[in-house]
């Protein structure tokens, strides 16, 4: 059985993220908002694209891309639709589906052909009336991969006209009520006002849903405290890393009652030995520690947390990490494939800003781009006729010099590594 999705909404104009489609006027960083919902336990955003003509349009389309540059909840978009072409600039930004308006007359079509171009996986389709369903009953469910359904009071014949699973409008809090909606086998999640509101404590819900036998995409732990091995003061020493770069950042203490409240919020709980208390991190600071994963060591006297740090200061004295006073360094070479990569691709995005005279670099961005597309196809042949060679040597090189070239052009059309795993990693 699949997990039930709790689905914000972020609504875009000009770019940025606006409260709703009549509130156009009140606009926040569509950036913040995006990583508040990711890290607050969102299954699934969905974009709006408020665009009223195609530079809006590609404006809150780059705005998407940032999105799914920044985040790693899966998003989908919809909204300004006129072609194919406009499903697969969505795709492209990131977002993992896309949705299509039902009340188009040239959406019936447009499913089909984007359906049969990019897959049904990809594919909804956003309802606020049945007239789409009875015209394309006939070979809808081939197409989509889900429907979104604007108006609760469709649901009552929905079901009877189609088998298509879809996500439903859920504007108030009424836990009875989505305890109901959310026990259909035919709907897949709920979205809404109330999940939008920052204050909606989405952790809770999920664990509160799944204390009803809902299955939620929440933490379910595979080790109890009973399984840990405390000290002599009744804690667990906590290892905190960055979720993404591994940079360890602090290091805190639990006791049982730290332990159950991370899983239960989803943010980093720790007993205080100085002032004999519980303390969610970031609660005064604001500087919020968002659970990625919690692990413990051979011997289960330490925990290893992986964590999404809030500002990017985990220290109290306001670095990022605690860990600053160097005692002593010796200089090695980086080996991390990932890391190796990013520090390359740093000092050519470096050498584009800050240009420096005789380098290779520079002369490849100054003759623009029908050079360094040249050269990438160059070295693309280098490596072909070095991988008919049996000395893997030559091809090592090869495929080095091809590697900084495709990052020379990774830098000139401002693609990121981070796109490049992002899109591989979904594969």
């Amino acid at each position: 059985m699949e997990h039930k999705n709790i689905v914000a909404t972020i609504y875009l104009k000009d770019g940025m993220a606006v409260p709703s489609p009549t509130r156009l006027d009140e606009k926040t960083d569509v950036l913040e908002l995006a990583q508040l919902y990711n890290d607050s336990g969102i299954d699934k955003i969905i974009c709006f694209d408020l665009s009223n003509d195609d530079d809006e349009h590609e404006k809150n389309i780059l705005a998407i891309r940032e999105i799914n540059r920044a985040i790693d909840t899966k998003t989908c978009a919809g909204g300004n639709i006129q072609r194919l072409e406009d499903v697969k600039k969505f795709l492209y930004a990131g977002c993992v589906e896309v949705i299509l308006n039902g009340s188009k007359a040239a959406t019936a079509q447009l499913v089909v052909e984007a359906s049969e171009r990019f897959g049904q996986e990809k594919i909804l389709v956003s309802l606020d009336t049945v007239d789409f369903l009875f015209k394309t009953k006939a070979f809808l469910s081939k197409h989509v991969h889900e429907l979104l359904i604007m108006n609760k009071s469709l649901v009552s014949g929905l079901e009877n006209i189609t088998d298509i699973p879809y996500i439903l409008v859920q504007d108030e809090y009424d836990f009875e009520e989505i305890k109901r909606v959310l026990s259909s086998d035919t709907i897949r999640g709920i979205y809404g006002e109330f999940i939008n509101n920052e204050d909606t404590d989405i952790m809770q819900l999920k664990t509160n849903l799944s204390e009803c036998g809902i299955k939620m995409d929440n933490f379910e732990p595979q080790l109890s405290w009973s399984d840990l091995k405390v000290n002599s003061d009744g804690l667990v020493p906590v290892i905190v890393q960055d979720y993404r770069t591994n940079e360890v950042l602090m290091l805190a203490y639990m006791n049982e009652e730290a332990f159950l409240n991370t899983i239960r919020i989803g943010r980093m709980t720790y007993y205080s030995r100085s002032r004999k208390e519980q303390w969610v991190k970031g609660m005064t600071s604001g500087h919020i520690q968002y659970v990625k994963s919690l692990t413990a060591d051979c011997d289960y006297d330490t925990i290893l947390a992986k964590v999404s740090q809030v500002g990017g200061i985990a220290c109290h004295t306001g670095r990022p990490s605690c860990f600053f006073n160097e005692i002593i360094r010796k200089e090695y070479i980086e080996r991390n494939p990932l890391k190796v990569f990013e520090n390359v691709y740093d000092v050519i995005l470096d050498r584009k800003v800050n240009p420096k005279e005789g380098s290779y670099t520079n002369y490849l961005f100054d003759k623009g781009i029908d050079k360094i597309l040249k050269k990438v196809g160059e070295e693309a042949t280098e490596i072909v006729i070095a991988a008919k060679n049996p000395d893997s040597e030559e091809l090592i090189y090869e495929a080095s010099d091809f590697l900084y070239h495709l990052m020379v052009l990774m830098a000139e059309k401002d693609i990121t590594w981070d796109d490049v795993t992002r899109e591989l990693s979904q594969r």
